[in-house]
Formats: structure tokens, C-alpha cells, sequence
């Protein structure tokens, strides 16, 4: 398999010769490759499988949009003039949806938008991914500063020298109120919640690194602790399967990676560009859908239309949120 050379985080190039993901366990490796599904995207993120078809976002069409398993009948489910991230169903069906650049999250009931929490007082920057929990308790992250600035000023090389500033992940009641601000996360992307309930598993993406939390009764979070520390992989959008491994997208490279607690890399995804959010879905949510793009740099993309949904079967099915 091959990818992009990495660049910087989310700032893939998408020319060029690819190099190599070499993973110590090669023998028990699966790999696939992808084929593109669905194109037109211009920045696509947070896929959910929701009652039989792929939900997303589209940062810069500002919309949420649906299709189904075949990539077909693509449907603008709701507009989010802020730029819409994360996604998550409440118990009563409502959606709620990140609105990035505003810094809010949005409840959207039979398609009228209100605003659930308005939680600028705890981003650095735009407000990004989210999960919701079966009780309704929600976990939102943000950019924390201004990648695709920092980028431009600093280049890679730069971002490596002089770590990122960390941020806040935001858990949320039930009723849309702020139940607990958890601090110092670099980059918080990429958010899932075990089957049973009772841990949440977040991507830091500036120090490669999946940390996990126990989630208690009320919601908040306890007993933060590494649950796989990764070299060089840039966590991004990611979901669980029913053996407890992670697919997530590496935003460094055109590739999703199947990650075991502990680290180990049990499958790779070859994609056509570069990753940046996975999700298992489909009839037997073996699929495993990819949003991918050149790259994430918004004054590249924003007024393009190449980003594209690409798809593997994988042989083992999802569990657990989103």
C-alpha cells in the first residue's frame, strides 16, 4: 500500500510519489483498497450510518447532507450557514450538529434549526467533531488555534519545533448545558463511545495519540489515560468495530488505519486522496465509508468541489457511537 509523504497535519500533498506505511506486525496485516463511492464534496466530515443511509458534513457547502449505501440520491438534509461538523442523534430523534465557525451546537427538529450550546467561552478556535452518547450526553472538541494559518506561517517543520496549543473537550447535559470542561487535549478529533456505555475513546491529533476516558453515570469524565500512542498517524475521524479496534483516518496520508488498544495496526484502507474521517456502515455496517480530499488547507478547498466518499467491505462490522 501507498500514501502521501506527510506534510503536516491535515495538509497533505496530493501529487507526487507515496511512500510507505511499514507496521511491525505484517504478517497479520488485512489490507484493502477503496473505490470511490460518490465525488461533487468539497470538504466532507463526521459520516454517521443513520436508518439506512451515510449522513455527513460538507464544511463548505454548509449543509448536511444524506446518501444512500450505493452513492446514489445524495439529499441537503439541513443548511448550516457555520459550517457544519459533527453529528449525533438524541433519544427523541432530534439531530444535533456542530456549527464550527459560530462555535455552537445546533438542534435540529423536523428541520427547524435552535441553538442547544453556545460553547465559544472553551474554543480556541472552530469547534469541530462531536459523538453523542445513548443518554444523550454530548462530547464536542474544537481546533484549539488556527491549523491552516499556523500552516501557512510555520510549515510543518515549524508546527514540530513549537507544539500546537492544547485545548477543551466539552461534555454536555442532556438538556444542552455544560457539565464539565476536560482541558489540555491537543487537537480533540475523532470521538467514539464503547457499546457498553462506558468509555470514550478520543483522538488527540497533534501528538498521535488515542486517549481514552471512563465516562460516569452522569455523563462527565474520569481516569484519562493513553489507549494507543501511534507514530507519525494524525488521528482524524474514526469508529469502532465489534472486536474493540478503531478504523481511523490518518489526515497525513491517503489511508485509514485499524488500530488495537496498545497501538498495534491490524488493517490498512488504501484511499485514492487523503483520509480524513471513516465510518462502518451499510447493511451489515461493514462498510467502511471514507470521506477523503486533496486536503484540508481551507484556502485551497473552499471553493472547490474535489473531495469525494470512498468505500472498502472490511471483515469486520462496527459497534459502539457514533
Amino acid at each position: 500500500m501507498s500514501s502521501t509523504p506527510a506534510t503536516g497535519p491535515g495538509f497533505a500533498r496530493s501529487n507526487g510519489p507515496r511512500s510507505r506505511f511499514e507496521p511491525a506486525n505484517r504478517g497479520t496485516l488485512e489490507n484493502y483498497v477503496a473505490r470511490v463511492l460518490h465525488e461533487g464534496l468539497a470538504f466532507g466530515e463526521a459520516p454517521r450510518w443513520h436508518e439506512g443511509r451515510l449522513w455527513y458534513s460538507d464544511f463548505y457547502r454548509h449543509g448536511v447532507y444524506s446518501l444512500d449505501e450505493a452513492g446514489a440520491d445524495e439529499r441537503l438534509e439541513h443548511v448550516v450557514p457555520g459550517q457544519p461538523s459533527g453529528l449525533g442523534w438524541t433519544r427523541n430523534g432530534d439531530l444535533l450538529c456542530v456549527s464550527m465557525t459560530d462555535h455552537q451546537v445546533l438542534r435540529l427538529h423536523e428541520g427547524v434549526a435552535s441553538l442547544w450550546c453556545d460553547i465559544s467561552p472553551y474554543c480556541g478556535f472552530w469547534a469541530n467533531d462531536m459523538v453523542v452518547s445513548a443518554n444523550d450526553v454530548s462530547y464536542v472538541g474544537n481546533f484549539g488555534f488556527d491549523l491552516h494559518v499556523m500552516l501557512r506561517d510555520v510549515r510543518a517543520a515549524g508546527m514540530i519545533a513549537s507544539p500546537a496549543p492544547t485545548t477543551n473537550l466539552v461534555v454536555l447535559s442532556p438538556e444542552g448545558e455544560v457539565l464539565q470542561v476536560v482541558p489540555d487535549l491537543a487537537f480533540p478529533n475523532g470521538t467514539v463511545i464503547t457499546p457498553d456505555g462506558k468509555t470514550l475513546i478520543v483522538g488527540e491529533t497533534m501528538t498521535y495519540c488515542l486517549t481514552a476516558f471512563d465516562i460516569n453515570a452522569d455523563g462527565t469524565l474520569a481516569n484519562r489515560r493513553v489507549w494507543a500512542q501511534l507514530d507519525l498517524v494524525a488521528t482524524d475521524g474514526m469508529c469502532l468495530d465489534v472486536e474493540g479496534q478503531i478504523w481511523l483516518a490518518n489526515a497525513l496520508t491517503r489511508q485509514c488505519l485499524r488500530v488495537q488498544e496498545g497501538g498495534e495496526i491490524t488493517g490498512v484502507v488504501e484511499t485514492t486522496q487523503t483520509a480524513f474521517a471513516c465510518m462502518l456502515g451499510g447493511a451489515n455496517r461493514s462498510t467502511l465509508f471514507v470521506m477523503s480530499a486533496p486536503t484540508s488547507d481551507r484556502f485551497k478547498i473552499a471553493s472547490t468541489t474535489r473531495g469525494t466518499i470512498e468505500v472498502a467491505d472490511v471483515a469486520v462490522p462496527g459497534a459502539g457511537l457514533p
